[in-house]
C-alpha cells in the first residue's frame, strides 16, 4: 500500500528539540494505585503513547522513541509479559491507517528472534507501509537494551574484520553506530523517564551520549502532551555546548 501524503501541521511550536526518547514508566504503579491489575496500567499507557504521537509534530518533534519492552522484562510474570506482547499486537493492528493517515513512519529496535513470529510479521508490514511516511518518525524499542545492542554491533565488526570486509584501522565510532539499531536515527536530543525514577535503565547508552535528561515524577499513563510541552519548554533554556565552552 502506497504511504500517505503526510498530514500538514498546524500551530507548530518549535522548542528547537528535534529527537525525543522517552522510558515510559508507571504503569503499573498507575493501575496498583487505583487497585487495578497492572495490565489494565499497560493498556492505558499504550493509549498515552497514542496521545502523545499525535501531539509531537505540533510541539517540533520529529523524532519520538519510546522505550516498550527491555531485555530485562522477561524477568516478570509469564502473565504479565503474555499480555504485554498482546497490547503490543493490538497496538500495531488498531493503529496501522490511523499512523498512515498522521503521516507518521513507525518502526522497531531490539533483538527480534526472541518474540513470537506472529508478532514480528505484525511489525516487519506496518514498517514497510508507512516507510514513505515523514512527518514524525516514531521508533519503538522491544526486547531492547544498550548493551546487547553494542554487543551485536561489535559481534557483526569482528565477523567482518574476520572475513577481510573490513580493515581494522577502518573501526571508529562511525563504524560502530552504523551497526546499531538505530544506524539510520539521529541521536537523540532528549531523554524523559518518567515515574519519578532517576535510572537509564540500559536505553540508548551510546546514542544518549550527548542528550539532556529530565525526570519527571508523573506516571506515564498521567503524562499528557501538556507535560510534555512543559519539559521541551525547559529544553529550550537549556545551553548544549557538547564539551564546548560558552562563546
Amino acid at each position: 500500500m502506497a504511504a500517505t501524503e503526510p498530514k500538514p501541521a498546524t500551530d507548530t511550536t518549535d522548542y528547537g528539540v528535534g529527537h525525543v526518547a522517552i522510558i515510559m514508566d508507571g504503569n503499573g504503579r498507575w493501575a496498583k494505585n487505583r487497585g487495578w491489575p497492572r495490565l489494565v496500567g499497560h493498556r492505558k499507557g499504550a493509549e498515552r503513547v497514542k496521545e502523545i504521537v499525535r501531539a509531537c509534530p505540533d510541539l517540533g518533534v520529529r523524532w519520538l522513541t519510546v522505550y516498550a519492552f527491555s531485555t530485562e522484562n522477561w524477568k516478570r510474570s509469564t502473565e504479565e509479559v503474555l499480555g504485554l506482547m498482546g497490547i503490543f499486537a493490538r497496538y500495531i493492528q488498531r493503529e496501522a491507517d490511523g499512523l498512515s493517515a498522521e503521516g507518521v513512519r513507525m518502526r522497531f529496535i531490539g533483538e527480534r528472534s526472541r518474540l513470537d513470529p506472529k508478532l514480528q510479521n505484525l511489525m516487519a508490514g506496518i514498517e514497510a507501509r508507512t516507510a514513505g511516511n515523514t512527518r514524525l518518525n516514531l521508533t519503538v524499542a522491544i526486547n531492547y537494551g544498550g548493551r546487547d545492542e553494542i554487543t551485536r554491533a561489535a559481534a557483526q565488526i569482528a565477523r567482518e574484520v574476520a572475513e577481510g570486509r573490513l580493515a581494522l584501522e577502518a573501526i571508529d565510532e562511525a563504524a560502530l553506530s552504523a551497526r546499531l539499531d538505530t544506524a539510520d536515527l539521529p541521536d537523540p536530543d532528549l531523554v524523559i523517564r518518567t515515574s519519578g525514577e532517576t535510572r537509564t535503565s540500559n536505553f540508548l547508552p551510546w546514542q544518549a551520549a550527548y542528550a539532556e535528561y529530565e525526570f519527571t515524577p508523573t506516571l506515564w499513563p498521567d503524562f499528557t502532551p501538556q507535560v510534555l510541552a512543559g519539559i521541551l519548554e525547559r529544553f529550550g533554556a537549556r545551553e548544549r555546548r557538547f564539551g564546548g565552552v560558552k562563546g
